[in-house]
C-alpha cells in the first residue's frame, strides 16, 4: 500500500503504474489484487484532492469577523470607525431594541408580563424620541468627538490581529462591574434634592419606564452618569472591537432594565446578582427620597448598603399575598 502511494505522487508515475496494471490485468492472479488495489487508492486520492477543495471554502466565525474588520480599517480612518462608527452602531442597537416595547405597549401585547397597569400615551412616547434624537446628535455624538484624543492616549486601538475572546469577555467583565460600582454612587448623589430637582428630575418624568427612556436624562446627567461608562475603557485602553461589543452589550442591559416588562426568559430569573426590569421600575415608580435600587446592572452595591430594603420588603409581601391567595383556592 505504501509503495502504491508513492507511485501515485504524481501524475506521470501514475500513468506508468495504469499502463502496468493493463498489462497485468490480462492475468487471473494479479487481476483481482490490482483492481481492489486501485479502487482504494483512487478512493483515497479523490477524498484528499476533494478536501484540498473545501478546505479554503470552511470559513470559521473568527475569519468572518476578521475579513469584516479589515474591510473596516481599509476603507476608514480611525477617527471615522471610533467616533462615526460608534455613535451609529450605537443608534442601530438603542433604537432596534427599544422600538419594540413602544409597539408592545401601545398593542397591549404580552400585557400579563407588564410590571405596571398603566400606559404612556402615544404623545407621551414621541416627546422621548424626538427628546433623544436631539440629545444624541447634540451632547452623544460631540462627546464621543472630544473623547477621541483619551482613547487614543490610553492605548485604544484598531489594527489586526484582533484580540482574544479570553481577552474580550474579561476586559468586559471588568467594565460592567467597575461601571456598576461608580455609577451607584454617582446616580445615589443624583437622588440629593438639589441635584435631583435639578438634574435627575428630567429622567424620572417617566414613572412608567419603557425601553427607551434608558438614556432620556438631562444633558448634565448624559455627561455625569456617561462618565462610569467610559473609566473602564479609558483605563484598559481596549482594541476598538471591545469597546463596540461593551457598549452594544450596556446598551442591551439599560433598556431592558428600563423595558417595563419580566418576561419568564428576563435575564434576572437566571442571574441572582443581576437586577433586570423589576428592579429598576421600583425605582422609577417610588418619590425620589425613598426609591433606592441605584444600580445599573447588578444588586449587591444596594444590597451591601442597604438602599434597597423597600424593594426587598414588598417583594416578601407580594410573595406572602401569592401564598395567601393559594391557600384559599
Amino acid at each position: 500500500v505504501v509503495g502504491l502511494e508513492q507511485i501515485f505522487a504524481d501524475s506521470l508515475s501514475r500513468t506508468r503504474f495504469t499502463f502496468l496494471c493493463s498489462s497485468l490485468n490480462t492475468c487471473p492472479i494479479y487481476s483481482l489484487s490490482l483492481s481492489r488495489s486501485i479502487y482504494f487508492h483512487n478512493s483515497f486520492l479523490s477524498i484528499r484532492q476533494a478536501g484540498d477543495r473545501v478546505k479554503p471554502h470552511c470559513l470559521t466565525m473568527a475569519s468572518v469577523i476578521e475579513s469584516a474588520w479589515t474591510y473596516l480599517i481599509t476603507n476608514f480612518n480611525d477617527f471615522q470607525l471610533a467616533c462615526l462608527g460608534s455613535f451609529f452602531l450605537h443608534e442601530i442597537v438603542f433604537f432596534l431594541s427599544g422600538l419594540p416595547f413602544i409597539l408592545l405597549e401601545r398593542a397591549g401585547w404580552l400585557s400579563k408580563y407588564k410590571i405596571q397597569t398603566k400606559n404612556n400615551t402615544p404623545a407621551a412616547q414621541e416627546k422621548c424620541i424626538t427628546r433623544l434624537l436631539l440629545y444624541h446628535f447634540c451632547v452623544n455624538l460631540p462627546l464621543m468627538m472630544a473623547s477621541y484624543p483619551v482613547f487614543k492616549l490610553m492605548g485604544m486601538r484598531n489594527t489586526l490581529p484582533l484580540p482574544s475572546w479570553k481577552v474580550i469577555s474579561t476586559q468586559v467583565l471588568f467594565y460592567f462591574i467597575l461601571e456598576d460600582f461608580v455609577f451607584y454612587w454617582g446616580h445615589r448623589i443624583l437622588h440629593t434634592k438639589w441635584l435631583y430637582k435639578h438634574v435627575h428630575s428630567v429622567h424620572h418624568e417617566y414613572a412608567t419606564p419603557f425601553g427607551l427612556t434608558s438614556e432620556y436624562a438631562h444633558p448634565a446627567e448624559i455627561l455625569f452618569l456617561g462618565f462610569a461608562t467610559i473609566v473602564g475603557p479609558i483605563i484598559t485602553g481596549p482594541h476598538l472591537i471591545t469597546l463596540w461589543l461593551w457598549m452594544i452589550l450596556r446598551v442591551l442591559e439599560t433598556v431592558e432594565a428600563h423595558c417595563g416588562y419580566h418576561f419568564p426568559w428576563s435575564l434576572s430569573n437566571f442571574l441572582p446578582l443581576y437586577g433586570g426590569a423589576d428592579f429598576h421600575d421600583y425605582h422609577h415608580r417610588l418619590l425620589y427620597t425613598k426609591s433606592g435600587n441605584y444600580s445599573s446592572t447588578f444588586v449587591y452595591m444596594d444590597w451591601l448598603f442597604g438602599t434597597d430594603k423597600g424593594y426587598r420588603r414588598l417583594k416578601v409581601l407580594k410573595s406572602d399575598a401569592c401564598e395567601a391567595e393559594g391557600k384559599e383556592m
